[in-house]
């Protein structure tokens, strides 16, 4: 398949979201479409999905112009998009997603179960994949429900597949397992486009690269000819900062330290501290421990035998509203299913943890909820139209600021934040370290859970690496580097 857009635009209303946009794309490539959020990359993709139509350009397949008037009629013409949030039932086995809304059927009108299951099978033995169609797609970790809906993409028989946003939620082997995928579907043809905020994956996966900004197409080109800050510099129009993120600061007293923390699964004799005005990051790779760890600690895990101190006192937290009025708050590290109330409006998202606190007799003090959170729209420089709107009308990077923003509202003495930049763009990253390191130069305690080693060495004091459960050493100063800290995690010591 050979795809063309030329010319496209497209406005809602006054706003203008498309220029005169154009994007190509053959089969057997993979393709980075870049841009912030905001950029036009979903509106375009959302055209040549047939969710959109275009209020002016064309659209051609191999040399003829087309119109998609709906998603079927472009998944008709070969084009398979794999949205960021996943379309899968997890109390459906592999093989019922496969086929769901096509189900095949007998003569006698029940389900051919037999059937769907062989031509399951049979697209999973194109692709090499040792997966059963009979196993339930709950069972499977996130990089395999990718590799699902690639499979009923194929199954389709999507010469070209959109892939937004595909390794946001996956741990390093899980991105190289949907990687390994991409680079076969490649080799048989299938051209792939790959929207992403992780520079450096598309140094690693793709061929070409067409970066949008406020609309408009102003660069593209070949992978090869560029750099990581190439692109972020195209991106958001000047030169983004790569260094670690120094800065003047005096710790002062000990604001949380645990002494031998054990659970009965995720994590085992934990002992560490932080204090006020200090950035402690910790990290590790797949099953490390680390959400669990805080959870527990924050009482929204699991039970565990040690001891919590808390400003100097010992505390046995039971509840997340425990947490809250002793004055700690979590940012958890899925926004999507976790962070956000994708039913309520901006303003009950930014405010929601608040609530009790602004409540009386069981009504809410709207005036001074706006009050509160207006001061954070101010001060997290967060972009929106109106509160009334749905959380969902915000970008990645302005959903992650509400979310920051009803935590940040409590006015917590230690801010736990667990993946606080993913799915967000390269310039609302530099925005979200900026927040971190004015919260601590204002005295509050960070914790930082990230397993992007950049992310740990540029915004944080110091950093402690787990392994399976257990910390496996802390780095810092010459010792915080990629290097170093992949060693501690993968079960490998510094001496």
């Amino acid at each position: 398949m050979i795809l063309d857009m030329h010319g496209i635009y497209k406005a809602f209303g006054a706003n203008e979201v498309l220029k005169d946009v154009h994007f190509s794309l053959k089969g057997g490539e993979i393709c980075a479409l870049l841009g912030e959020n905001g950029a036009g990359k979903s509106t375009l993709m959302n055209i040549l999905g047939g969710v959109l139509p275009a209020d002016a350009g064309e659209i051609d397949i191999d040399g003829k112009p087309v119109t998609f008037h709906n998603p079927a009629e472009s998944l008709g013409a070969g084009i398979g998009f794999i949205h960021q949030e996943l379309n899968l039932i997890n109390d459906l086995a592999v093989y019922e997603n496969m086929f769901i809304g096509r189900e095949l059927k007998r003569k006698n009108g029940l389900l051919d179960a037999d059937r769907m299951i062989r031509e399951t099978q049979a697209v999973f033995d194109r692709m090499n994949l040792d997966l059963n169609p009979r196993s339930m797609v709950r069972d499977l970790d996130a990089s395999y429900k990718q590799i699902v809906e690639i499979s009923r993409a194929l199954m389709m028989n999507a010469s070209l597949i959109i892939m937004d946003e595909p390794t946001s939620s996956l741990t390093g082997p899980e991105i190289e397992r949907v990687f390994d995928m991409m680079r076969m579907l490649r080799d048989q043809g299938v051209g792939i486009v790959f929207i992403s905020h992780k520079l450096k994956e598309v140094m690693q996966i793709c061929d070409r690269y067409f970066i949008l900004r406020d609309g408009r197409l102003v660069a593209e080109g070949n992978v090869a000819d560029v750099n990581t800050d190439d692109l972020a510099r195209f991106m958001v129009g000047h030169d983004i900062r790569t260094m670690k993120l120094q800065r003047r600061h005096d710790t002062a007293h000990e604001v949380l330290r645990v002494d031998h923390l054990t659970d009965s699964s995720s994590f085992r004799d934990i002992s560490f501290s932080v204090r006020a005005g200090e950035v402690l990051g910790v990290t590790g790779l797949l099953g490390d421990g680390r959400s669990e760890l805080f959870q527990a600690i924050i009482g929204a895990g699991s039970e565990y035998t040690g001891q919590v101190f808390f400003e100097g006192q010992p505390v046995k937290v039971h509840s997340t509203t425990q947490a809250v009025e002793l004055g700690i708050g979590y940012l958890p590290r899925n926004r999507k299913e976790n962070g956000i109330i994708k039913d309520m409006n901006i303003l009950e998202n930014g405010s929601i943890v608040t609530w009790p606190r602004i409540a009386r007799f069981g009504f809410i003090n709207r005036k001074l909820q706006n009050q509160v959170f207006d001061t954070q729209v101010k001060s997290l420089q967060i972009k929106l139209e109106r509160k009334t709107d749905l959380i969902t009308s915000l970008s990645g990077g302005n959903q992650q600021k509400v979310v920051l923003a009803k935590w940040l509202a409590t006015q917590p003495r230690l801010l736990i934040l667990d993946n606080p930049t993913q799915g967000v763009d390269v310039g609302a990253k530099e925005e979200i370290y900026d927040i971190i390191l004015n919260l601590a130069d204002s005295g509050v305690a960070v914790l930082v859970l990230s397993s992007e080693a950049q992310e740990i060495i540029r915004v944080c004091d110091r950093a402690l690496v787990m392994y399976h459960g257990a910390l496996q050493g802390e780095v810092t100063g010459e010792a915080m580097n990629e290097h170093d800290i992949m060693r501690l995690a993968t079960g490998a010591s510094l001496n």
